[in-house]
């Protein structure tokens, strides 16, 4: 960061307490890898809808020296030691309701993938952080242990989920204590996960891969046509990559590489605008707005030719997307996070929605993404197990030089491309403040048609109708993703889309 003025510590998450858990763990002395840790064991209690220990995520690393490495523990698709004949999964569809849009997704024990958060936290501490494991989970165990009020953003969630969360008599007891479900307000607490965190601190996460817990869970999804085995615990391991890198109007962003397609399709998605000048729009004109529909058209239409794994494009397939821009003239939670040192995490983690499953005695929901349509455009179980499964998660860093400029990620599924992709273009195009450009409107293509917050001019709108289908949304909401930023300078900005909470350390 030489040459910049002094770095802030500055944490934005999906949830207050979750942005307080990588504050306490800071002001012990912990650096920006320590309090992503603390805040991702954390965002497991408090967002319980949005993320989980099953779950998987990856984490974007970058060192006050400039290193810069991308730790991948996503999750693997799952049957190890298991014959042909017993890899057909049970799935339990459900629809989850959104204001605007409904979307199918597959839970039960056979949309279980092998988890990686929790092996994925402990090796990102081994590797690069400064406390003793026990303070980094000390927060999320008082947490645990205390309860907190679920407040409206993470109710609405639980309220989308219900359906997922009360499946087993497990959940029903976690999220319908006495028959009622949880609502705004209610106190929720994790008993399990206490004594399982408590656990953790002290031996590690041997028992979950390879111990009791691994056995047990072998044996539940023998019972219930799940194909996670204790052989796939066994197995899993947290890889280290190469960020990818992208540049757009001199500066350049770092994400999330190959074999996952989130980081790729934001630096395809961004290498298609790069043909447009926005910089002589104005933001949210029609001009603007039927911009970034082609754009999001172009990329959807790479990604099924198979290009968007490798952003080099041809020149020729550049030009002819870039003429048809020009004619124009995206459960998942993330937390960002500087230290006054110069190093900065960006973590991007998700649960899918949840398999329904909870791990015995741990208070730990295992995710569904064996049951996630846009994770396997092969279709469902096409890949053998112990691959890792690729991903639209992509945090990432926008860079100026040698100075980090933007540490950012997203949740929200298919959109978080988009999302992200329009973040940039808020800050870089439009010369927009953090803030003002996590809260700006957004759309998303979604392959048929335009889906549009509300917070652009009406007059923009119908000019784009006139052109393509467009669903106006009445508000704003999740579907959209949720953005959490911070600039070492000092600013910062949780979505609201998700109850986001940014914190600038004094």
């Amino acid at each position: 960061m030489s040459g910049a003025s002094k770095a802030r510590a500055v944490i934005a998450s999906g949830h207050p307490r979750v942005s307080e858990a990588a504050c306490e763990v800071l002001r012990a002395g912990g650096n920006a890898f320590d309090a992503a840790v603390a805040a991702g064991l954390a965002s497991s209690v408090a967002e319980p809808g949005l993320t989980s220990l099953g779950g998987g995520g990856f984490l974007m690393a970058r060192t006050a020296e400039g290193r810069a490495i991308l730790f991948d523990f996503f999750v693997d698709t799952p049957g190890r030691g298991l014959e042909g004949k017993e890899l057909e999964p049970h799935f339990v569809p459900m629809t989850v309701h959104f204001p605007g849009s409904d979307q199918v997704f597959n839970t039960g024990l056979g949309s279980a993938a092998v988890p990686g958060c929790l092996r994925g936290y402990l090796h990102v501490h081994s590797r690069l952080g400064r406390l003793p494991l026990a303070e980094v989970v000390q927060p999320a165990v008082e947490l645990a242990r205390e309860g907190l009020p679920l407040n409206g953003p993470q109710a609405y969630v639980l309220d989308l989920l219900e359906p997922i969360m009360t499946l087993t008599a497990a959940g029903r007891a976690l999220y319908q204590p006495e028959g009622k479900y949880l609502q705004e307000g209610d106190r929720f607490a994790n008993p399990d996960a206490t004594a399982f965190l408590e656990m953790l601190a002290r031996e590690g996460d041997r028992e979950f891969y390879e111990g009791e817990i691994a056995r047990r869970i072998d044996s539940d999804m023998r019972e219930g046509r799940g194909l996670l085995t204790a052989e796939d615990l066994a197995a899993y391991a947290v890889v280290e990559r190469e960020p990818l890198a992208v540049g757009y109007r001199g500066l350049h962003l770092l994400t999330n590489p190959p074999p996952s397609f989130g980081g790729s399709m934001v630096a395809l998605s961004l290498r298609l605008l790069g043909s447009a000048r926005l910089d002589r729009l104005v933001f949210g004109s029609a001009e603007h707005l039927a911009t970034l529909v082609v754009a999001m058209q172009e990329a959807d239409r790479h990604r099924d030719d198979a290009c968007a794994e490798d952003t080099e494009l041809s020149e020729d397939g550049l030009a002819e997307s870039g003429v048809r821009i020009r004619r124009a003239a995206g459960g998942t939670t993330h937390v960002s996070v500087s230290d006054t040192d110069g190093n900065v995490a960006s973590m991007t983690t998700s649960n899918g929605e949840g398999s329904g499953y909870l791990a015995p005695g741990t208070g730990v929901m295992i995710n569904n993404m064996m049951g996630e349509d846009d994770l396997h455009p092969e279709g469902f179980h096409a890949s053998p197990p112990g691959l890792r499964v690729a991903s639209m998660m992509a945090p990432s860093l926008l860079t100026d030089g040698g100075r980090v400029r933007l540490v950012l990620g997203s949740g929200g599924s298919k959109r978080i491309r988009t999302a992200l992709t329009q973040m940039v273009s808020n800050v870089v195009d439009f010369g927009k403040g953090v803030r003002e450009a996590v809260e700006a409107p957004r759309m998303h293509w979604d392959g048929e048609c335009a889906q549009v917050e509300p917070g652009y001019e009406d007059s923009a709108l119908t000019e784009i109708e006139a052109r393509w289908p467009v669903n106006r949304w009445p508000v704003r909401d999740i579907y959209f993703g949720g953005v959490q930023v911070v600039s070492p300078d000092g600013e910062g900005a949780g979505d609201p889309r998700r109850g986001g909470h940014a914190v600038v350390l004094d």
